[in-house]
């Protein structure tokens, strides 16, 4: 990311194991957003694996961060929606998801905090999957969470921008 990143928005997964894409999704149908409703200057659309030190260098710089993943859950429930939000220094949540990556988002954060590399403000959207094994396309239940969350994440965009032109 480079300095004149002030939001980014970080799709997280794999686009090649099924509902483990749903963060490209999300940022891929924000770019296509994108060209009719242009989202505010210093707005950068990123994919990572996950890895850790490849997410701490796209949001160290950003005013606001807002990841997108693929999540976990016990019992099951393919879609729903679970909302993050870096609140006193710790992600806090509810329920009981966590990453579909062997190392998980909240050690990224620990790791980002250590190493004073955390964004402004960081919000992250986790949805459950049904399905993570070999393959493109997200299942039913996960695909039909891509657009109103690609409205919701602009939505957040465009008050996380109008409460700095505030300030």
């Amino acid at each position: 990311m480079n300095l004149t990143t002030r939001i980014a928005v970080i799709g997280v997964g794999n686009e090649f194991r099924h509902d483990d894409g749903v963060g490209w999704a999300v940022v891929g149908r924000l770019a296509e957003r994108a060209k009719e409703r242009p989202l505010p200057s210093g707005t950068a659309l990123l994919v990572c694996d996950g890895d850790p030190a490849r997410l701490i260098a796209l949001w160290e710089d950003a005013e606001l961060a807002i990841v997108v993943d693929a999540a976990q859950a016990h019992p099951r429930h393919p879609g729903r929606l679970h909302r993050l939000k870096l609140d006193g220094g710790r992600l806090s949540q509810t329920g009981s998801a966590t990453s579909s990556h062997g190392l998980g988002l909240g050690e990224a954060v620990e790791l980002a905090r250590e190493l004073d590399r955390l964004p402004g403000q960081l919000v992250v959207y986790a949805i459950e999957g049904a399905n993570s094994s070999l393959g493109t396309g997200l299942s039913a239940s996960v695909a039909v969470v891509v657009e109103p969350l690609t409205e919701r994440i602009a939505e957040e965009i465009a008050l996380h921008v109008g409460s700095a032109g505030s300030r």
